[in-house]
């Protein structure tokens, strides 16, 4: 990357856009920019998720993510680019099903919680989920990616499968929706 980024402030976005990858310029509340910002919020929170004592295997899995991510974002930047490989959801298939086989079959909704690296794996599931909103939304009026679409929505998955393993591995079983529960 060398010098690319020796300035960080341009003033260009002051008037309340700013630049695509291919040059061209758009309003910062445009859809291609909120699924950008939600592509983002959905790295940050995989970087807090990464931010806890994790298994390498974990670690591993989840910097690849962000770096997926950082991926999905260019091609939105850079409209009909393909920076994500096709494969990618296949390969958070994989990791889905290599967590979940320990895991209890789940009979009952539950809840975000349990330990701290379980609510953060929550808490990107639902960030990722509004991406993936985002992005459905984008791509009902502006071409996009369907490897994109995918790769969110296994992403959501994992996150989900995540939050029960590290729930499982500290001992703790997963929150149980009760309903009509009153404290």
């Amino acid at each position: 990357m060398g010098h690319r980024l020796s300035k960080i402030y341009t003033r260009t976005g002051d008037t309340g856009t700013t630049g695509l990858g291919d040059g061209s310029r758009t309003g910062k509340n445009s859809l291609r920019i909120a699924a950008l910002g939600d592509i983002d919020e959905t790295n940050s929170a995989i970087g807090l998720l990464l931010s806890e004592a994790l298994p390498a295997d974990v670690s591993g899995l989840l910097t690849g993510v962000q770096h997926d991510l950082f991926d999905l974002g260019g091609e939105l930047s850079i409209p009909g680019a393909k920076m994500l490989a096709e494969n990618s959801a296949a390969r958070l298939e994989t990791a889905i099903d290599r967590y979940n086989e320990t895991l209890g079959p789940l009979k009952e909704f539950i809840l975000p919680g349990g330990i701290r690296a379980a609510a953060l794996a929550h808490l990107a599931r639902t960030v990722c989920r509004r991406a993936e909103r985002t992005i459905v939304t984008l791509a009902a009026s502006e071409p996009v990616s369907p490897a994109g679409r995918q790769y969110l929505n296994r992403l959501s998955d994992l996150m989900f499968v995540l939050a029960r393993h590290f729930n499982r591995e500290a001992g703790r079983s997963d929150v149980l929706w009760q309903r009509d529960k009153i404290s």
